[in-house]
């Protein structure tokens, strides 16, 4: 995009996260990851939802503005959860978003922005109703980019109504347009989760482990039934998805800095070696290199 000459305040800095310390970047929400019982993964994976943020900082006429700064926002699938070598942990260096051992989004846009700063704001285990939260440490960083990935958990939980999905999200929006009101908003949708039972509801690995540890119970509780109840669960899981994902195209649709991608992360592909084996849920280390690209393509500069 080409913007001419502007100086309008806009902050164009932001800091590092260290990748060595794998930071916590907010309260522990109960519902995720091994210790939690319900976790969100991928993209997907956990995938879902993916906001991004663009602030145009000063630039000369005719010439290409990118953000110089980026907050991740969302759950446990941005914080790279089990990709690293020490299993249920973070490991926000293999992150989609803000990731360097991987080609992440900020490591694309980092060709095109050789300084671009990054803050992986995400909590593993939250849910919609944290975003509004984050929405707000986002701004007080100042960033010029953010991604949201958000809604798996939601959808796992099975409790979230629509409607209240959808108030939580423009809580959210409103509160990055009052902040960072120069701000430009992408927003991905939720990943087609259902696509795991499909996979692997034969594979007795990943049966066993879903027994065990229960990410996602409204999707992958008694995998191997064909019983006509627990098929109209798993339907209704993949509904669930489908009616949060219109919801946030409708609300981004009332901001004109939105952009929606037109339903790009919920039509992305997935096989099982983009899924972590340590619970057989969470994206691997090519599941979130996955991540990145089709996010990039669809949002991407």
């Amino acid at each position: 995009m080409v913007r001419a000459s502007t100086c309008a305040g806009i902050s164009r800095s932001g800091r590092i996260l260290p990748e060595t310390a794998e930071p916590t970047a907010g309260r522990t929400i109960r519902g995720d990851e091994r210790m939690h019982g319900k976790s969100v993964t991928r993209w997907a994976a956990a995938v879902g939802v993916t906001v991004v943020t663009a602030v145009l900082g000063c630039q000369p006429a005719g010439a290409a503005a990118y953000p110089t700064s980026i907050a991740a926002l969302g759950d446990s699938m941005t914080r790279a959860f089990n990709t690293c070598a020490m299993p249920w942990t973070d490991c926000v260096r293999n992150s989609w978003a803000t990731g360097t051992a991987v080609d992440s989004y900020s490591e694309r846009l980092r060709k095109l922005e050789p300084d671009v700063a990054t803050h992986n704001l995400a909590v593993s285990g939250a849910r919609m109703s944290d975003l509004p939260r984050q929405a707000k440490a986002a701004v007080s960083n100042h960033v010029g980019l953010v991604t949201v990935l958000m809604g798996n958990n939601d959808a796992c939980s099975g409790g979230t109504a629509a409607e209240t999905f959808a108030s939580q999200f423009k809580e959210a929006m409103t509160t990055l347009r009052q902040g960072l009101p120069n701000a430009q908003v992408k927003v991905v949708s939720i990943p087609d989760i259902y696509q795991l039972w499909v996979l692997l509801h034969t594979d007795k690995s990943a049966v066993a482990k879903w027994g065990t540890f229960h990410e996602c119970d409204a999707l992958l509780t008694n995998p191997t039934s064909t019983d006509p109840a627990d098929q109209q669960r798993r339907d209704a899981f993949r509904q669930r998805i489908i009616a949060y994902n219109a919801q946030l195209a409708a609300v981004c649709a009332e901001f004109s800095q939105c952009e929606y991608d037109g339903g790009a992360g919920f039509a992305a592909r997935f096989d099982a070696s983009d899924l972590s084996t340590v619970d057989y849920f969470h994206p691997s280390v090519k599941g979130q290199g996955l991540i990145a690209d089709v996010v990039w393509k669809a949002l991407g500069y």
